[in-house]
């Protein structure tokens, strides 16, 4: 044997406990590890079935499958977080929160047209009741007993109506009625169930309306054949088109109205008007026109009448345009026939300027070869001769006339043109 060194610390009692402490650990180690590891896995395996987490807005229905199945009472429920249950137990997750389910349903209205309806069904499951809702219905509550019940409900208040109401103004009223019917049908029966006597499934007597809140029923949208679609369209086209034509009268009957006293204040405003203007203040007035017209730079021609007021007639543009002079209404005794002297030999547009006298009117400036034909007097036509007025020329009319002028355009006597032959040509200037 080996010699152990001994040493005065190794006889006490302290490390002589501490000495049996690890020579047992050194001993049971290997199986206290084997132990452990049996453990954890144990654990890891059961977890799933010992271990529940209740989502939020969820509770869970528990199960016992030796204690009598669905434990009814309430107060045993599974709230929200991790919740602990034997493995050979079960818990039931039901959503507490607000629900949605759309659904299409074939209907027929009262005046025969088949429709299609989509609706939309809002609620709410009631939570003590979620142990007899699991026991008597189950998880498939909405496919069981929701879509069913909406759409014999929708069936029956579609039925009421006609298409046109269903398609155009009483969407709203179907909404309600078919909420309300479906609330009294589940109030109406009634679900029984719980068989033992104990209080964890104690029977029960409930309607099915104590088992869900029904929000609204709302219809997003209603299907009709196109033929009836378009004709319902065109109708409440035609009412508006109505509604906008007795706006119309009713807007007219509002403008005559207006402008009956439009006019009764014009008559009254004529009337008080007149008893105060006299034809000297009108005249007065006609002098300032005709001052404020001779000021302006615009083209214009403005006649002094020759009536008692001498009021102005204004021709605007008179240079610019002058208007054709209308035929003369023919006379009631025609003209004698007017005998025509020859031509002189001198032209008389060829005559100097100096001599020939300064109208008084001005003249238009287009000549007569381009005046239009409509403003000539045709040949046929006896005129009688225009009155001449002071500021006027006065052209020959007879031959007496006409030898006057010549005489006084060639400078010599009155008489040289007696017998009608051709004049002289004037002397050279």
């Amino acid at each position: 044997m080996d010699a152990q060194p001994v040493t005065v610390y190794d006889k006490s009692p302290i490390s002589r406990a501490r000495r049996a402490w690890w020579r047992f650990v050194e001993q049971h180690l290997p199986v206290v590890v084997i132990y452990l590891m049996v453990a954890t896995l144990v654990c890891v395996v059961l977890a799933p079935f010992v271990i529940v987490t209740v989502p939020s807005g969820y509770v869970g229905v528990l199960w016992k499958r030796f204690g009598g199945g669905t434990v009814l009472d309430p107060r045993k429920l599974k709230n929200e977080g991790m919740r602990i249950t034997l493995p050979w137990n079960t818990v039931f997750l039901y959503d507490l929160r607000l629900q949605s389910v759309t659904k299409t349903y074939n209907a027929i209205s009262r005046d025969g047209i088949s429709l299609k309806a989509t609706v939309n069904t809002r609620f709410r499951l009631k939570r003590d009741a979620t142990p007899q809702l699991h026991q008597s219905i189950g998880s498939d509550y909405i496919q069981d007993l929701i879509v069913p019940e909406i759409g014999n409900r929708m069936r029956e208040v579609m039925a009421e109506y006609t298409a046109e109401d269903v398609y155009s103004t009483k969407r709203t009223e179907i909404q309600d009625k078919i909420r309300k019917l479906a609330e009294s049908r589940l109030g109406e029966r009634m679900i029984e169930g719980g068989v033992g006597e104990d209080e964890d499934n104690a029977p029960y007597h409930i309607p099915l309306y104590a088992m869900l809140n029904l929000i609204d029923t709302l219809i997003l949208g209603i299907e009709l054949p196109t033929a009836v679609e378009t004709a319902i369209n065109r109708k409440i086209e035609q009412y508006y088109i109505s509604e906008e034509y007795k706006f119309r009268v009713a807007r007219e009957i509002r403008e005559s109205e207006r402008k009956k006293i439009e006019a009764e204040g014009i008559s009254e405003f004529q009337r008080i008007v007149s008893e105060g203007i006299s034809d000297s203040y009108l005249r007065w007035r006609g002098v300032e026109a005709t001052l404020q017209l001779a000021q302006s730079s615009n083209s214009k021609t403005v006649i002094i009448g020759r009536g008692k007021d001498g009021l102005p007639i204004i021709l605007g543009n008179a240079d610019a345009s002058p208007s054709p002079q209308p035929a003369a209404a023919p006379a009631e005794t025609p003209p004698k026939e007017r005998t025509t002297a020859a031509t002189p030999a001198t032209p008389l547009e060829k005559t100097p300027a100096g001599t020939l006298p300064n109208p008084a009117e001005k003249t238009p400036a287009t000549p007569l070869e381009k005046t239009p034909a409509d403003t000539l007097t045709k040949p046929s036509e006896k005129t009688p001769p225009a009155q001449p007025s002071e500021a006027q020329h006065i052209f020959p009319t007879s031959l007496s006339e006409l030898k006057a002028l010549l005489s006084k355009l060639t400078g010599s006597a009155p008489g040289a043109s007696d017998t009608g032959n051709a004049p002289q040509k004037p002397a050279a200037q």
